[in-house]
């Protein structure tokens, strides 16, 4: 999924086999946290923590950000309409056990 992004990219190729890990030491989270997510959604979660590691070109979509986790966001970035039917399609009947997922966790056991 980091394909895209392998002749210019701001990631090392560790970091983009981490990004394909269940349980990567990326951001210490499990793709499977409710349950196994099927492969054709979980590609697209994979392709985005591509976008966001590897992208040399998201600069003016980078937000500050105040959390234990992160120092930084990526906000607003646009994308293709065929991508997010797609993305929408292919994870439509998957679950999750969060409401929002960029905040509450609770990380205290990793």
């Amino acid at each position: 999924q980091c394909a895209l992004w392998k002749d210019n990219a701001c990631c090392t190729a560790n970091t983009s086999m981490e990004a394909h890990q269940d349980q990567s030491y990326l951001y210490n989270f499990n793709w499977d946290h409710c349950g196994a997510m099927p492969e054709k959604c979980k590609r697209h979660f994979i392709q985005d923590t591509c976008l966001y590691e590897c992208s040399p070109n998201l600069g003016p979509w980078i937000d500050q950000s105040d959390t234990s986790w992160r120092k930084e966001r990526i906000l607003h970035v646009p994308l293709c309409r065929e991508d997010c039917e797609q993305w929408w399609e292919d994870c439509q009947d998957a679950v999750t056990c969060k409401v929002n997922w960029h905040k509450g966790w609770n990380w205290t056991t990793g």
